[in-house]
């Protein structure tokens, strides 16, 4: 080690040393700080939460509920919601049902076929290769309500008898995984970039496939990122209201969730059944924590990996 670099790594240790109280931990005035920025950030990120409840459990059924324990709390608003939730003659189960279906669609077309295309894009090499992972990254730019006034003009043209694509729950997952894609595909690729080339090659000289190796190497490896992709794929659709309002019209047999909880918005403050609109709302993102906890080892080490080497 020459004499500058070891003067450089001496510094660098009493630096961290003045910082930890040369002891590895951080002095108490330093923790105490982060403790209270800590306490702070939680506060306001909880409190918004602990307001929609208290609203969801306040029988008075108004905006701005007095006291975070509402006098005469009761279930009875998650009660009304489940046995209809709107005044219109869809149940909640059709609703919550529907709602299953486009994010089951969208997180499984969005980890299939982004597995596939970031795949050829990470290891293959072929011409225009530059070109449309730019174009893909121009795509990813864009907002998806970008891409509506096309989808809906598009997905009409499909009818088959009285079947029309665009007014079916298909043709929504369909619309949305086309949003999806470029992130699914982008993400991917830069996990797989990290992947060493060694455990092909190896593969191939036990006389593995392409596709062999791509299953049985490559895919378990990719794990945690193909669980991140499931995950936003699985929230985009649970999540999904305005291709859901443009194209399912009419039949509120396809509504969704999020069509439904939009429904129960009045005209003004006063006619909002304010009780029952937080109990919908806290029942819709029920499943996407329950969602997040199963997966929330594989989202945390996909995100890390292929946001830094990605």
């Amino acid at each position: 080690m020459t004499a500058p670099a070891a003067t450089a790594r001496l510094a660098s240790q009493a630096l961290a040393e003045t910082r930890t109280g040369g002891k590895g931990h951080l002095r108490f005035g330093r923790q105490l700080v982060l403790q209270l920025v800590c306490i702070a950030i939680a506060v306001t990120v909880l409190f918004p939460m602990v307001w929609i409840l208290a609203m969801s459990l306040d029988p008075r059924n108004i905006a701005r509920p007095d006291s975070l324990f509402p006098p005469g709390a009761s279930l009875d608003a998650y009660a009304k919601v489940i046995a209809q939730p709107t005044l219109n003659p869809v149940s909640f189960i059709r609703l919550a049902l529907n709602s299953v279906i486009i994010a089951i669609l969208i997180s499984a077309a969005s980890v299939t076929i982004g597995a596939f295309a970031a795949y050829a894009f990470s290891r293959l090499r072929f011409r225009g290769r530059e070109i449309l992972m730019i174009a893909i990254l121009a795509v990813l730019m864009l907002p998806a309500v970008a891409a509506l006034a096309p989808l809906f003009v598009m997905l009409g043209k499909f009818q088959f008898g009285t079947f029309n694509l665009r007014s079916s729950l298909f043709g929504v997952a369909l619309a949305v995984t086309a949003s999806q894609l470029p992130f699914a595909i982008w993400n991917i690729k830069g996990y797989l970039d990290t992947i060493p080339r060694e455990l092909e090659e190896a593969a191939t000289v036990d006389g593995a496939s392409r596709f062999q190796t791509f299953r049985l190497v490559i895919l378990p490896l990719a794990t945690p990122v193909l669980a991140v992709t499931a995950f936003f794929g699985f929230i985009a659709g649970w999540t999904e209201f305005q291709f859901s309002f443009l194209f399912l019209i009419g039949d509120t047999n396809s509504w969704t969730l999020s069509m439904a909880l939009n429904g129960m918005v009045g005209q003004y403050a006063a006619s909002t059944p304010w009780s029952q609109f937080s109990a919908f709302a806290i029942l819709v993102a029920l499943p996407v924590m329950v969602v997040y906890i199963f997966l929330q080892r594989y989202i945390i080490s996909g995100l890390a990996i292929g946001g830094v080497k990605g």
